[in-house]
């Protein structure tokens, strides 16, 4: 009975990983990360189940600076998911923690093939209040600058992250790409674009500021998919996607 049990309980666990290793993960860091370092704990656990990971270092990075545009960014992930695929992928899901959510959701929203996102501490917010307030002179810089003919001029502009505030150099039309309160940045947007219900996981640090709105902001605003879910945890907004490793895993176990 017990070789029975060991058997059954070896079989399972082999069953879950071949079917882990059908599923690509890609991976985006937040905003001014100056490398994916912050992500390596949640990727190495999820290699060690089997999951295929890219972490790719994308625009909002503090030594890219928004070199592209925010739909050239999107081309890159599809360029981790093509390689993800190209190892044996049959299933992309993208995720990432603040700006990173950002671009997951962008992604999604984009009409682009994904079989589920992550959002970790959803971040980088020019819809909202205070965050739109901030940078309301340097987003009428960058309009006032494109309807100019000068929308491939690098110049300054502002950029604010959870509270901190510096000076960034990119071209007009990047800036916009990103920071336009009706454009690819806005979450809820992004949200009602996504065509079809897929599994989204939300996971909300309880000390970060967007979880004050709760599941209405991104959630709700997306198809709804017996998969979903949004999940509070005791972290902040930049501690969520070490502590987020748990729950993380168990839902894409559960896909």
């Amino acid at each position: 009975m017990k070789k029975l049990l060991a058997f059954l309980i070896l079989a399972f666990s082999v069953a879950c990983f071949a079917g882990n290793e059908d599923v690509g993960v890609v991976l985006m860091h937040g905003k001014w990360a100056k490398s994916t370092l912050g992500l390596a704990p949640l990727a190495r656990e999820l290699e060690s189940r089997g999951f295929k990971v890219v972490t790719p270092l994308m625009p909002w990075s503090e030594g890219r600076e928004y070199d592209v545009d925010y739909p050239t960014a999107l081309t890159e992930i599809d360029a981790a998911a093509k390689a993800l695929r190209s190892k044996g992928a049959k299933r992309i899901v993208v995720g990432g923690q603040s700006f990173g959510a950002n671009g997951a959701i962008a992604f999604a929203g984009s009409g682009r093939e994904v079989d589920g996102i992550i959002l970790m501490a959803p971040g980088h917010v020019p819809d909202i209040g205070g965050f739109r307030q901030t940078l309301a002179s340097s987003v009428s810089k960058a309009k006032q600058m494109i309807a100019d003919g000068k929308a491939d001029e690098k110049t300054s502009f502002d950029d604010s992250n959870q509270g901190r505030k510096k000076t960034i150099f990119t071209t007009p039309k990047n800036y916009l790409s990103y920071f336009d309160p009706e454009g690819l940045g806005v979450m809820p947007k992004s949200a009602r674009g996504i065509s079809k219900p897929i599994p989204i996981l939300i996971v909300m640090g309880s000390q970060d500021s967007l979880a004050r709105l709760g599941e209405a902001y991104i959630f709700n605003q997306a198809p709804k998919h017996p998969k979903s879910a949004y999940v509070t945890i005791d972290s902040d907004h930049f501690s969520t996607q070490t502590q987020a490793i748990p729950e993380v895993v168990k839902w894409l176990e559960s896909l």
